[in-house]
């Protein structure tokens, strides 16, 4: 392939060898072009030919790459110069709002690199990038396709803002980051939670599709603010059951009208899965909140609140039966106890009929194991956590754990060893096979089992005598199935692990008592 373009045909020939063709030598020598292209001085007037007369999307996707690069070299262009590429492609995406998503995120990807590489750039004592929202309101005012596009540039810059450029001095970042936090980013919360309330005021329509993906777009973008790294630290998200949100105390006042976790939770009931998961994702978010925001009675207001759309989702479950749904709820749950104490906990008006609630919803969790197993972790995480706060619990209030806490046990023992029937039966993959998650698992339920040893016990030796009498039968059964006896012994395997785990950590638990009493 020729690597100087004269023509469109060329262009659109290096999009297809690019993005869809299957030939590598072909790929090869168009990503080979692309580069030139990029290095080329015409290289601004190509990406408006593609822009303006290319016939497919991969036209308008390679002019945003060629751009993207262009902007983010490391010698800039002109500031005048990234003043107009800016300009024509906000005039360009609003004059086509049915481009394909990807071109239209594409371009908006290179408005949002500008936007935040130009943060700090002034002309005539006027920051020049920075009047993004104002560009963003006349979209907000279009049609619907205008408005998704609007808020896609909000989602798209305030992830820009958040991204560490690792090719760059990280202490620019920070500065340009903390700036957008500092100016931009409580304004585009509240306009979110505005268009969110608009969205409730009316009869939703969930046939209409534009509509779900503006939805879709807004709740994502209130997604993105409440997972900014306020404050630097580039929290690891894999360490999920240990994240708070540094939320800006300008944003107090926003997180102490209780219609914003009403709002939230109201869209939950209100939309569908796909998109009631996204509201459930914000909630997490919101029951992370750092303890600091709040004086005390605020804080009791706030988690307040949260139980009681806690109790609502739990008294109307039909939401979880949804998978997403279903992971979401049970991250919120271990988040709560993260960010709060068992002492406030058990202070809340219904916290009584909720950790009913939740315990009686473990239980099914645990029962059906199958569905979502990954999400189980977080509701052993939220037991785990809660019996291990009983010592430091001053209320007077009772917390309740002595009675669903061994009930939590049972569930889990019981419903391990009722699965290795359907393991073997079924040949489904074998859950004791994954010794990480055992290994954890049996962890956070040696916790739970504190509470009430005596019962955990009792328990054990029972369901040990009467899996051996099972086995005793059957090896002395002519009758006695192949099946049959893989099933008792794999239940035999299952309950040596609980039973060993429990027993051993019963052990270290009673003699780390000793040695405290011991040094006292």
């Amino acid at each position: 392939m020729a690597l100087h373009f004269q023509s469109l045909a060329e262009l659109e020939t290096l999009c297809t060898h690019l993005y869809v063709g299957t030939d590598l030598t072909e790929r090869i020598e168009a990503e080979k072009a692309l580069l030139e292209l990029i290095d080329s001085p015409e290289c601004l007037s190509k990406c408006q030919l593609l822009l303006e007369q290319g016939t497919t999307s991969y036209a308008q996707l390679l002019a945003a790459t060629c751009l993207s690069k262009l902007v983010t070299r490391m010698n800039p262009l002109p500031v005048e110069q990234r003043i107009d590429i800016r300009n024509y492609i906000l005039n360009y995406v609003a004059s086509q709002p049915k481009l394909a998503p990807f071109a239209i995120q594409a371009l908006i990807q290179v408005i949002a690199k500008l936007t935040k590489l130009g943060w700090f750039e002034v002309q005539k004592d006027e920051f020049v990038f920075r009047d993004i929202i104002a560009d963003v309101k006349k979209f907000l005012q279009g049609t619907v396709e205008h408005c998704i596009i609007g808020v896609i540039i909000l989602s798209e810059l305030t992830q820009e803002m958040n991204l560490v450029d690792y090719s760059r001095p990280s202490a620019k970042h920070r500065k340009v980051a903390t700036s957008f936090r500092d100016t931009s980013l409580k304004d585009i919360l509240v306009l979110a939670c505005s268009l969110l309330k608009q969205v409730l005021a009316k009869p939703l329509n969930l046939q209409d599709q534009d509509q779900q993906n503006l939805v879709m777009q807004v709740l994502k973008l209130v997604l993105s603010c409440l997972c900014f790294d306020f404050i630097g630290s580039s929290a690891d998200e894999s360490a999920d059951d240990l994240c708070s949100v540094q939320i800006p105390t300008t944003w107090r006042t926003i997180f102490l009208e209780p219609e914003t976790l009403e709002l939230f939770f109201n869209l939950y009931h209100s939309l569908p899965p796909l998109l009631s998961q996204l509201a459930l994702s914000c909630l997490v978010q919101f029951a992370s909140t750092r303890r600091s925001l709040f004086s005390s009675p605020e804080r009791a207001k706030y988690l307040g609140n949260l139980i009681k759309g806690v109790k609502r989702i739990l008294e109307n479950p039909q939401g979880l039966s949804d998978p997403g749904n279903y992971h979401e709820f049970c991250r919120f749950l271990a988040r709560l106890k993260t960010n709060y104490q068992l002492g406030e906990l058990v202070l809340v008006k219904e916290y009584a009929e909720v950790i009913g609630l939740i315990a009686n919803f473990t239980i099914t969790s645990l029962q059906h194991w199958e569905f979502a197993p990954n999400s189980v972790h977080y509701l052993l995480t939220l037991w785990q956590r809660m019996v291990a706060s009983v010592p430091f619990v001053k209320s007077a209030e009772p917390h309740l754990l002595d009675t669903y806490a061994p009930e939590i046990t049972k569930a889990f023992i019981t419903s391990r060893l009722e699965s290795v029937a359907i393991v073997v039966r079924d040949n489904l993959d074998d859950p004791l096979d994954d010794t990480a998650t055992v290994f954890q698992q049996l962890e956070q339920l040696c916790t739970v089992s504190r509470c009430e040893y005596e019962k955990t016990c009792t328990l054990l030796v029972q369901l040990f005598d009467q899996n051996a009498q099972n086995y005793q039968k059957l090896l002395h059964s002519a009758s006695g199935l192949a099946v049959d006896m893989a099933i008792q012994e794999g239940q035999f395997v299952s309950h040596s692990c609980e039973q060993c785990a429990i027993v051993s950590r019963a052990i270290s638990h009673c003699q780390n008592l000793a040695l405290s009493q011991v040094w006292q």
